[in-house]
């Protein structure tokens, strides 16, 4: 006979429920259910089984059990981030925070000499709760974990497990995800055990909602927004970004952590120097992959024609100074040291880019849009105006595409979808003149790069982001 459980039972009294209006008519809300659970549960008994076989599908390879299992015990974060021998009277000071005049010298007292740091952890309270700012750093954690070294492109282009498994969606960042939780239902793993089943679902999605940002096909997205919160800034009388709904909240934490996934040029030259060294090892690895298969190599990925020091370059002017300058304007002057080492560093890269004469000594106009400066905005003076355009998340299955300079451009027309420090950045077209590439449906991206004296001078190079719609 038919066999009943508990899903199905749930799911009779649903439709039962929904289905109350049509009580009237020839046939109760009652029978139409039970029809309808009938017809349909009973094609799918696999509904009712307790103990579901294990597919392959189902399994998440990055997954691999501790070789110990570390004991978590439960700890408190003091409530203003340090360990307080006074902390009844300091909370009293704190009281005084939104106003001009705060005594910080009793703060000093009270919070045994630390007095900036329960300052600025009260503040940031002000803006994130405890339950974000955990997310934040655990989605940091996360945010690559299992990486295999290759693009979002390289896992569709070669028809592997994971791009099967997440449909070609972000299928990097999916992975991320699903190991990062997975790894919380090993033994003694589950850090957020003692969080209630609310705070773990809100966590759950701000996780979710910040690794998915940081697919490069959503970065022109993600900055768009991000400039229209800077020219609509909302803050508070003491200056603190007013963040009163969670599409703004996330926003800024997604594009924090994005910030942070593109922050390798921000850094210390030397560091960042050893970076870039290591993702050209990671670059020109999968360029030998894809020439052992026979594929289009990837831009940026071939080995025998890679300008290491011009898509450097490239990379800061169209994607990581729009970004971080546009981030500095948000929480001004705070970045505004992360900004000057950003450009240092260009133009440390810059001046590493081997000189070569112009083939078009006529004009400045040609000038501008030849040699070490096609596509870049540096080089010889210039009057002219270079746009490019990244595709985001087109629709019907279209490939995301970014149009950038000839440097980061592979040797046929391709597509990479971009991933971390920017993997698999495209070009459509070899020609340095502007041209225009509808993104979406609804929105198109542009940006600008004005160069009007040669780089030689000093002047800032400065990149903007436009929104048409």
């Amino acid at each position: 006979g038919p066999r009943s459980c508990r899903g199905e039972h749930n799911f009779k009294r649903m439709l039962n429920r929904e289905l109350t209006q049509l009580s009237e008519t020839s046939r109760s809300g009652n029978q139409v259910s039970e029809f309808i659970s009938s017809t349909f549960l009973g094609n799918f008994p696999q509904l009712c089984v307790e103990e579901k076989k294990k597919r392959p599908m189902s399994q998440i390879s990055g997954v691999k059990r501790p070789t110990h299992s570390p004991s978590l015990a439960p700890t408190a974060i003091p409530r203003f981030g340090v360990n307080a021998t006074q902390e009844g009277l300091l909370a009293k000071e704190l009281e005084d925070i939104n106003r001009w005049g705060i005594d910080i010298f009793k703060v000093s007292e009270h919070s045994g000499n630390r007095p900036l740091t329960v300052t600025m952890y009260t503040v940031f309270q002000a803006v994130f709760s405890d339950l974000e700012i955990l997310a934040a750093l655990f989605a940091s954690a996360i945010h690559d974990v299992d990486h295999p070294g290759v693009s979002n492109q390289f896992l569709i282009n070669t028809n592997s497990e994971l791009a099967l498994m997440y449909n070609d969606a972000s299928v990097l960042e999916n992975h991320h995800l699903a190991v990062g939780f997975k790894l919380l239902q090993e033994d003694n793993c589950d850090i957020f055990q003692n969080l209630s089943k609310k705070q773990r679902h809100s966590l759950r999605k701000l996780v979710i909602d910040m690794v998915l940002a940081t697919d490069m096909s959503k970065h022109m997205n993600l900055l768009a927004d991000l400039k229209t919160m800077v020219e609509t800034k909302k803050v508070t009388s003491l200056g603190v970004l007013l963040l009163d709904n969670y599409s703004d909240r996330i926003q800024v934490l997604q594009n924090m952590v994005h910030c942070a996934d593109l922050s390798n040029p921000t850094k210390p030259l030397e560091l960042y120097r050893q970076w870039t060294d290591r993702i050209m090892v990671e670059f020109f690895t999968q360029g030998d992959r894809e020439r052992n298969k026979g594929m289009e190599i990837s831009p940026m990925c071939d080995k025998h024609n890679a300008s290491i020091e011009k898509t450097q370059v490239g990379f800061i002017d169209y994607i990581v100074h729009p970004l971080w300058e546009t981030w500095a304007d948000l929480v001004h002057p705070d970045a505004q040291e992360i900004l000057d080492t950003l450009e240092d560093n260009r133009e440390w890269y810059q001046s590493m880019i081997p000189r070569s004469p112009s083939p078009n000594p006529e004009g400045p106009e040609e000038r501008g849009v030849t040699g070490e400066a096609s596509g870049l905005c540096t080089g010889a003076p210039s009057t002219d105006k270079f746009q490019f355009e990244l595709t985001l998340e087109e629709e019907e299955g279209e490939s995301e595409t970014e149009s950038l300079p000839e440097e980061m451009r592979g040797n046929k027309e391709s597509q990479a979808s971009g991933t971390d420090s920017g993997r698999g950045l495209d070009a459509r077209s070899a020609q340095p003149l502007p041209k225009t590439i509808t993104a979406d449906a609804t929105r198109t991206f542009s940006a600008h790069c004005d160069k009007d004296v040669a780089a030689e001078s000093g002047t800032d190079t400065r990149s903007d982001v436009r929104l048409d719609t």
